[in-house]
């Protein structure tokens, strides 16, 4: 459905997208996930034609051009882009009309798509007036007017409260279970554990792409779990053998080659230093702590 081949972009000497092959598939919802500034942004404009690449070639739906079948395609960009003056409805009409539709078509499919997204009893309102995760309803909603086949939203929760951006997910996952293709790009680990597919970017690159559950199995190292009120944690474990500390809230995941024998030399170089009431535990890993050491890796190259 979606092929990438060897896509680049460059803006003067910065490589923005450096030689992106992909291959997304129908009815899947794929996840673009990286650090800021890591490309997916321009990766996702560059699969809808809103870039030129610097190189590469994309397919889409069939064609070598998304102009001809943006008719089939919706997009959601990073930033709200529909008009505060309006009220939610005149927004919608407005695009209803920029597709070409009827006023009664627009008008039907538009309560439609207002009713799925919640919005319906706030048609009247101001789009100024309207919460930043109704907003972005909002933004969905336009969106989905033509009905496309193909759905790309650029990071659609960011400053979203969790309970619109739980609710925001569940219509995602309603339109997927419609068969509608889903491709987002998000800056939650738990968003990118909802998706079928990831692919991780980092510099420009897709450094690993696989289900959520293929990236935990990847992780190469074995996890321990610290919690533990100390400061300076990090220095006093350097004379042990752990790859990597990395600070989760109140906790600490200790990337490790062999867990027991680690363990024990943990406990007793905390011992040695008197500090007591900690626990210990080992635990399997998590996107982020995959997606931690994908960056490092990624920064060492």
């Amino acid at each position: 459905m979606i092929e990438l081949a060897g896509i680049s972009k460059a803006f003067g000497s910065l490589a923005a997208v450096q030689s992106v092959t992909l291959h997304i598939t129908r009815g899947e919802i794929f996840g673009l996930v990286g650090p800021d500034g890591a490309g997916k942004t321009t990766l996702l404009r560059l699969i809808l034609g809103i870039m030129s690449p610097s190189g590469g070639t994309v397919r889409l739906l069939g064609s070598n051009s998304a102009e001809t079948v943006k008719d089939r395609l919706g997009y959601v960009p990073q930033k709200f882009s529909l008009y505060g003056d309006l009220t939610v409805m005149e927004n919608i009409n407005l695009m209803g009309s920029l597709y070409g539709e009827s006023h009664q078509e627009t008008d039907k499919r538009g309560r439609e798509i207002l009713d799925f997204t919640n919005l319906l009893p706030f048609a009247d309102r101001l789009t100024d007036k309207l919460s930043g995760g109704m907003r972005q309803k909002l933004a969905l909603a336009a969106g989905l007017l033509h009905r496309p086949e193909v759905f790309f939203l650029d990071e659609p929760t960011t400053g979203v409260d969790p309970v619109s951006r739980r609710e925001f997910w569940q219509m995602l996952y309603r339109l997927n279970q419609e068969g509608m293709t889903i491709v987002v790009t998000t800056p939650y680990m738990d968003e990118a554990e909802l998706c079928t597919r990831v692919a991780f970017m980092d510099q420009g690159r897709i450094v690993a792409c696989d289900t959520p559950a293929g990236l935990k199995v990847s992780y190469p190292f074995e996890l321990l779990e610290l919690t533990v009120q100390c400061r300076g944690i990090k220095e006093l474990l350097a004379v042990c053998p752990v790859e990597s500390v990395h600070a989760f809230g109140d906790r600490y995941h200790l990337a490790v080659r062999d867990a027991e024998e680690t363990g024990a030399a943990i406990k007793a170089t905390l011992a040695a230093a008197a500090i007591t009431g900690y626990e210990l535990r080992i635990i399997p890993p998590q996107l982020e702590d995959v997606f931690v050491y994908l960056a490092e890796e990624g920064g060492g190259q």
